[in-house]
């Protein structure tokens, strides 16, 4: 098939198009830096220059496409303004849909985020568990996934899924973590007894691949995940076995560390300037989040192959050797 995605720069967005391309696909990326995109072309990947909020770059990059996957996004940055977030999350998923639509091209797979569910009050969660945004991000994320429900009622062939704690070889997100149990400088923050999901890239970019291909998936939203949930200090640990390294005793209360990440975030957001500590990364530490993936399972197959110790692994020993840590 002919496919475009949107993100290829990124971390799952990079592992989608060469995933992609080894299979035999032809796989088009709409990419803003080309000079960063380089290494993609090298490897067979068609460049389209371009940006999701330029409508008329974006429906020349889907022209012709069987399948449309839209991964890109704002992540959880505190530096930009939230009409930012609105512009690209929002506003760019309508420019990805006006162009499947207007080009009349197949099937349109959008990348949201278990994060529309806020904290889960009942876990673990569905994909109908009510919507709970938290913060600018999680809010525009929905607004985007709820523009691809309507054009869906509408008729578009469309696909939605909801990635959680995704991580891997190239993932900076789950870095400081790493790197501070592996400098033996980590504290945990609150009780440590809050639950959370990863998920392994690989198997995402399979689940992502079924989105597209498969014929039970039109229409539908799902949630993918690793085989399993765990509490953040079954994580830590299972990050301290791998990498060798003792974790500290004793936590840290949430309240003083929230206090000073809402003033740090306050004093360097009118500056742009990206605040080392602010609210929404200490959601980690003190919102649950645990999902099934019983539904994906059932209807597309999807059996997620990496386990977490595992997984957690490779990716330390993928940062070794990139000279990260």
């Amino acid at each position: 098939m002919r496919v475009m995605v949107t993100g290829a720069t990124g971390f799952t967005g990079g592992h989608l198009v060469r995933t992609l391309k080894s299979r035999g696909h032809e796989v088009r990326a709409l990419v803003r830096d080309l000079d960063k995109a380089r290494p993609l072309a090298q490897e067979g990947i068609e460049l389209c220059a371009g940006d999701l909020v330029d409508a008329q770059s974006v429906q020349r990059a889907a022209a012709g496409c069987d399948v449309v996957y839209h991964i890109a996004a704002v992540y959880r940055e505190a530096r930009h303004p939230d009409d930012y977030y609105r512009r690209i999350n929002v506003e760019g998923t309508r420019n990805v849909l006006d162009a499947v639509e207007r080009g009349h091209t197949g099937r349109a797979v959008h990348c949201s985020t278990v994060g529309v569910h806020g904290d889960v009050q009942q876990v673990p969660a569905d994909e109908d568990a009510p919507f709970a945004p938290g913060d600018v991000y999680q809010q525009t994320k929905l607004e985007g996934e709820l523009l691809v429900r309507e054009r869906i009622r509408a008729g578009l062939d469309g696909v939605i899924f909801r990635p959680q704690g995704i991580y891997g070889p190239g993932d900076r997100r789950f870095l400081k973590l790493f790197k501070t149990i592996y400098r033996t400088t980590f504290r945990m923050i609150g009780s440590g007894d809050v639950l959370y999901h990863m998920t392994y890239v690989t198997d995402l970019v399979e689940g992502i691949l079924l989105c597209g291909e498969h014929p039970n998936a039109r229409g539908q939203t799902y949630i993918f995940g690793g085989p399993r949930y765990t509490t953040i200090r079954e994580l830590v640990e299972t990050v301290g076995r791998v990498v060798g390294k003792p974790i500290r005793r004793g936590h840290i209360p949430i309240a003083p560390v929230m206090a000073a990440a809402v003033a740090c975030e306050w004093l360097c957001k009118p500056f742009h300037i990206e605040p080392p500590l602010y609210p929404r990364r200490l959601d980690f530490f003190r919102k649950d989040r645990a999902f099934s993936i019983a539904k994906a399972q059932r209807e597309l197959g999807y059996q997620p192959k990496v386990t977490l110790e595992d997984g957690l692994r490779r990716t330390f020993e993928w940062y070794q050797k990139a000279g990260w840590l």
